[in-house]
C-alpha cells in the first residue's frame, strides 16, 4: 500500500515527460510492482490515454506499445507465429491470467527485474526500445543503463529469419522462476540469454554455432548468485540443463 497526492492522466508524452522530471513522481502502468515498493509518491502519471496499448506488425518489425499487457503478448497470433509459440510459453506461467491482463510490458522491461520472463526472451530477438527523449536503443544496451527520468514508449522486435526456444524452471507453476533461458539461432550465429540468476537477464552472442555443443562452457559464460530460491551452484548446473533443452528443441525442429 502507498499513498499519492496527485493522479494525472497524461494527454501527451511531453506532458508525462515534464511531470516525471519532478521529485517523487512515477509512471503507473499495471501497478503490480509499484505497489510492492510501499513508498509514497507525490504524483502518479497514467499513460493509458496515449495509444500505447497496441501491437503493430510491419514488414520489418513488431512495434509493441509500452502499455500492452503481458496477456496480449501471450495470445498475439502474429508474435507466436514468428517465435513458434515462445511468447505463449514464456508468459503463460507468470502468476495468473488476471495478473497478466494487468501487467504491462513497458513496466516489465523498464523495471529490468531479475525474474522477468519477457526480458529474457526479448533479449534474443533483436529487440530495441524506444525512449521518448533518448530514441532507439538496443535492448541489450538499455538493460545496463542507469534508471533515469525518460519514458519507455515502445519495444521493437526487428524481424529476421530465426529459430527460437525458451525454457524456465519454477519450483511451482505460477511461482517466480528459479532460472530462465532463451536461445535463438540466426544468420548472425546464436543469441543466448539467462535470467533470474537471480540478477536481471544477461546476453551472450556468438557467430560460432559449434559452441552450442558445449552446454557446460556456455553456462559458465554467465554469473550466478544465491538467494532464498536457489544456490549459486544449483543455478549454474540448472543453466546447463536449460541450455541443453533449448539446443535439443531447436535441433528437433530443424529435423522436422
Amino acid at each position: 500500500m502507498f499513498y499519492t497526492k496527485n493522479y494525472v492522466v497524461a494527454s501527451s508524452l511531453e506532458e508525462a515527460y515534464n511531470l516525471k522530471q519532478k521529485k517523487s513522481t512515477s509512471i503507473i502502468a499495471g501497478n503490480a510492482w509499484l505497489k510492492q515498493a510501499r513508498l509514497d509518491r507525490n504524483t502518479l502519471i497514467d499513460l493509458s490515454n496515449l495509444g500505447l496499448d497496441k501491437i503493430v506488425e510491419t514488414d520489418n518489425s513488431f512495434q509493441i506499445g509500452a502499455m500492452v499487457t503481458l496477456r496480449a503478448l501471450e495470445t498475439n497470433e502474429a508474435l507466436n507465429n514468428y517465435t513458434a509459440g515462445m511468447f505463449k510459453k514464456a508468459l503463460c506461467q507468470i502468476v495468473g491470467t488476471q495478473f497478466r491482463n494487468t501487467v504491462t510490458i513497458g513496466g516489465s522491461i523498464w523495471g529490468r527485474f531479475g525474474f522477468s520472463d519477457p526480458l529474457t526472451l526479448l533479449l534474443v530477438l533483436n529487440t530495441e526500445v524506444r525512449l521518448y527523449k533518448a530514441g532507439l536503443i538496443p535492448l541489450k544496451d538499455f538493460i545496463n543503463l542507469a534508471y533515469d527520468n525518460d519514458i519507455l514508449v515502445e519495444i521493437i522486435i526487428n524481424k529476421e529469419k530465426l529459430n527460437v526456444s525458451y525454457e524456465a524452471f519454477r519450483v511451482e507453476a505460477t511461482d517466480f522462476p528459479v532460472l530462465t533461458c532463451a536461445l535463438a539461432t540466426t544468420s548472425r550465429g546464436f543469441q543466448l540469454a539467462i535470467g533470474a540468476r537471480p540478477q536481471k537477464a544477461s546476453l551472450y552472442e556468438s557467430s560460432n554455432l559449434a559452441q552450442l555443443n558445449d552446454y557446460k562452457q556456455l553456462a559458465l559464460k554467465f554469473n550466478y548468485a544465491s538467494n532464498m530460491r536457489a544456490s549459486k551452484e544449483y543455478r549454474s548446473h540448472l543453466a546447463e540443463v536449460l541450455i541443453k533443452r533449448n539446443v535439443l528443441h531447436l535441433e528437433d525442429k530443424d529435423e522436422n
